[in-house]
């Protein structure tokens, strides 16, 4: 009797188990930084557009509302903590806001202002990454240990950069502007010093996701995206000519598509 009793509760323990995985989440939040706040999207430009976002945004394409499709719970439970112009070191306190919404998956993409900083010698040391990544992870883990957290890979920005590389506008913009400098400078140059200079910050990107991966692995309820996105040849309707640099709505629905791709057996 008690053997049965005990092979009984066991079976039970584990259709609990596998149904409590088996349920799509009824919350979703995102971290990360102006690509997921869908910088530029709206009409009026130069302003974050959340509702565009490819993780929580109200959009067709995004996360959020493929869940929905399945799931009417998570309905009214999407939370953007995402920040423009954040780096790793501003995750920690994303991932507090997460925790304090209870959120059942969560959407990580940060590292892009990491790599692009002011100047080649601004970026993020790799070993500084992977310790404020560990830590905001752990406080993750600690504060919400049945979330599901998918990690996105940080996309090749020398391959954005060569897409409008010889493009006088948006040369233009982005040295008014000042953005990514450490691999936008100079776009016209040849000089072996500037493709040195490429070669080493897209190097920097690639070790960034690998420390992405690494610390992902330590967690059962993480996943990462294999490096779907950084592998993601995107073409010029994918970026705004507002900006030559972040997601156009076109590059936010393909973003969409990617990382579901990658997560969409994960969650239910």
């Amino acid at each position: 009797m008690k053997v049965r009793l005990l092979l009984l509760a066991t079976a039970l323990g584990l259709t609990l188990t596998a149904s409590a995985h088996a349920a799509y989440p009824n919350s979703i939040a995102s971290t990360g930084d102006s690509i997921t706040r869908a910088f530029n999207d709206c009409w009026f430009p130069y302003v974050d557009c959340p509702s565009a976002s490819w993780t929580t945004g109200s959009s067709s394409y995004s996360h959020y509302r493929r869940i929905q499709s399945v799931n009417v719970g998570i309905t009214g439970r999407s939370y953007n903590h995402a920040a423009s112009g954040a780096d790793m070191a501003d995750l920690a306190g994303q991932v507090q806001g997460v925790i304090g919404r209870g959120a059942q998956y969560v959407t990580i993409l940060m590292g892009a202002n990491d790599v692009c900083a002011s100047s080649e010698a601004g970026m993020t040391p790799v070993s500084v990454f992977r310790d404020l990544f560990a830590a905001a992870m752990a406080s993750l883990a600690a504060g919400l240990p049945n979330a599901r957290v998918f990690v996105s890979s940080i996309p090749d920005i020398h391959q954005l950069f060569s897409l409008y590389r010889y493009d006088l506008a948006a040369n233009s913009v982005w040295a008014i502007a000042g953005i990514c400098q450490s691999m936008l400078a100079y776009p016209f140059s040849n000089l072996a010093g500037d493709v040195a200079r490429r070669a080493r910050v897209r190097q920097r990107n690639i070790d960034y996701n690998t420390v992405l991966a690494e610390v992902c692995a330590w967690y059962a309820r993480c996943r990462f995206d294999s490096n779907a996105v950084f592998n993601t040849a995107f073409t010029r309707s994918d970026v705004t000519t507002r900006d030559y640099f972040h997601p156009s709505v076109t590059g936010q629905t393909r973003l969409a598509a990617v990382t579901w791709g990658q997560v969409a057996s994960f969650l239910p």
